[in-house]
């Protein structure tokens, strides 16, 4: 692998920073098996939502249309 700094002059720690980052992704991505599934995000994930009660008609339903509880 060969990593070239194309812009600035980093120091010598921040290069080992970088190049930790870099191998620990490169790491991950060999580890799991391919065709695996990606994990979901539990921010995209409909039944966060979903899972709470609808809110009940009234004066402020409005305000909570979005946030439940």
């Amino acid at each position: 692998m060969t990593i070239k700094v194309v812009r600035g002059n980093p120091t010598p720690e921040e290069l080992a920073a970088a190049l930790a980052v870099v191998r620990a992704r490169a790491a991950a991505a060999a580890a799991t098996p391919p065709g695996a599934p990606a994990p979901r995000d539990t921010w995209s994930d409909p039944s966060r939502i979903a899972a709470h009660r609808l809110p009940q008609p009234g004066p402020a339903a409005w305000g909570r249309t979005y946030w439940p509880g």
